[in-house]
């Protein structure tokens, strides 16, 4: 079946909804979402969004940490739109309905996080992602203009290769037509046909075994965009958060907050004693890549499988105003936090790059715009500082939208877009050899191109993932189109980048580390 829209929207979290919100009163938009629309990285956010809202701080302040955790490795540029528009896209989120945590004065109550040098940080609770999910998908779901497809999978964005034109690899000369979407209810692919397109599809940290990601973050929309001839960037930079809650059986991983951390929370080794010192002198504070590695190396160096986490220095009442969700998780495992340490261990958190884009969210291919974690806008260089990621999101989701805005109204639907051909397919029985590719994949990922990397680790990654990628290739090209091959098909795309990416980068900065080049300082 072929759809007709002015304005395409794949991925529901902060990033889609929100520029579906503004789009949506210049035409008619669909909103494609993997699962529902609650299921994203954004309700999983715990701790915030950064904004510079009072006096001492400063948009100056803001931007200076935002290059020091990046390693100067960032887009200046970039960083200074989004850092002086950020104060403005936070007030419009609330004017959206979200309701940040206020003092008994009426002022937000800001938190610190590592690598921030003024307390910048709204949160609702410890649960701020979910608070603005729920007011952002209020507002989509009461706009008329605005159709939402739940359970509902993107194959591929439709260009030029779709018509059996050859495009050159220059790149300027690819143009997004649309999408192909599963409905994997019924097996059918609809041909959605759009003017503009967004990707905002988040990030793909299930290509590592252990992820605080849900499920559905399989690297899908770069994969895609790869597919397509697009240009990515940064894609070496993974950064592991510090502290997940160590229980094996949790998919996804439990995050425990960096704000925990700003709070007072400390960490310690097996034995009760504190190690982040020796690494770094802001000590639990200090930036996450600093953090991750550390844990790391205490991990290894004990041959124990986590550290500790001390809160028992927080009050009660801060925990319980503050941190119930983290509180209550830890409580249902066995571990109440007022009284005992917090078994931690680094998981793959967010992805620093991914789709090359401009201070618009314009992609290398033509009326193809991306934002959130699957965008690589040049905001976070080397290394995320923390709560930058939701701030992001809303400043290039609002930047592409006045864009699209503008190309929508002089583009025109291309009509000529055959359907999908699934010809000389079969239903695909052998779920046990997706299923298998895709535990051999993450262990790969998680022991050659974790934390710590090598050239020697990189070359058996690529390696070892060349036979992956040859079998599933040969199993997709048979096979009727499922959820679980695209995503296994994605994956491997996404940690082939990852590893290429890290294998040029020859030196030890922000979030690569390898033990063959290290760092200057």
């Amino acid at each position: 079946m072929k759809r007709e829209v002015d304005f395409l929207v794949i991925g529901s979290g902060i990033a889609g909804l929100s520029y579906a919100l503004k789009v949506a009163s210049h035409g008619k938009v669909l909103i494609v979402s993997k699962t529902t629309t609650s299921e994203t990285a954004t309700w999983y956010a715990q701790g915030g969004i950064a904004a510079v809202m009072y006096n001492p701080d400063t948009h100056e302040k803001h931007i200076k940490d935002t290059l020091q955790a990046g390693n100067y490795l960032n887009d200046e540029n970039i960083v200074r739109i989004t850092i002086t528009e950020s104060t403005e896209r936070v007030k419009e989120l609330i004017e959206w309905g979200t309701h940040f945590d206020k003092e008994e004065s009426g002022r937000y109550s800001l938190a610190r996080e590592g690598g921030h040098s003024e307390y910048r940080v709204l949160h609702h609770q410890d649960s701020t992602g979910a608070e603005i999910q729920r007011a952002l998908t209020e507002k989509v779901y009461a706009h008329p203009n605005i159709e939402v497809l739940e359970n509902h999978f993107t194959i591929d964005i439709i260009t030029q290769h779709h018509l059996g034109k050859i495009v050159r690899r220059t790149h300027n000369d690819i143009q997004c037509f649309g999408a192909y979407i599963l409905n994997p209810a019924i097996g059918e692919i609809d041909t959605v046909l759009a003017k503009t397109t967004l990707i905002a599809t988040g990030g793909a940290g299930n290509v590592y075994q252990t992820t605080t990601n849900p499920t559905i973050a399989t690297g899908d929309g770069i994969a895609m965009f790869y597919r397509a001839k697009g240009i990515v960037d940064h894609m070496e930079f993974i950064q592991f958060h510090p502290t997940s809650l160590f229980n094996p059986s949790d998919k996804p991983s439990f995050l425990i907050t960096e704000a925990l951390r700003g709070a007072g929370a400390v960490l310690k080794d097996l034995k009760g004693k504190e190690f982040m010192q020796r690494y770094d002198q802001r000590g639990s504070l200090a930036p996450r890549d600093i953090v991750a590695r550390a844990i790391d190396s205490e991990m290894k160096l004990s041959g124990n499988d986590h550290v500790f986490l001390d809160a028992r220095s927080i009050g009660e009442r801060e925990i319980m105003n503050h941190f119930p969700g983290i509180y209550a998780k830890c409580l249902s495992v066995g571990i109440n936090i007022l009284k005992e340490m917090i078994p931690v261990v680094p998981a793959a958190h967010y992805i620093c790059g991914g789709i090359k884009t401009d201070e618009w969210g314009q992609t290398s291919i033509k009326n193809l715009y991306a934002s959130g974690e699957v965008a690589a806008t040049g905001l976070h260089g080397a290394n995320r500082l923390a709560s930058n990621s939701l701030l992001e999101s809303v400043v290039f989701s609002h930047r592409a939208s006045l864009h699209a805005i503008e190309l929508a109204a002089n583009t025109s639907i291309q009509n000529n877009i055959p359907d999908w051909n699934a010809e000389g397919t079969v239903l695909n029985e052998e779920m046990i050899l997706i299923t298998q590719s895709r535990k051999e994949l993450q262990s790969i990922m998680s022991n050659y191109v974790g934390i710590v990397r090598s050239n020697i680790r990189l070359k058996r990654a690529m390696d070892r993932l060349s036979i992956i990628h040859q079998e599933t290739e040969v199993l997709y090209e048979r096979s009727v189109v499922s959820t679980e091959i695209c995503e296994l098909r994605n994956m491997i795309a996404v940690a082939y980048l990852i590893i290429k990416f890290a294998s040029q980068r020859k030196e030890s900065i922000g979030l690569h580390y390898s033990i063959d080049y290290p760092p200057l300082h």
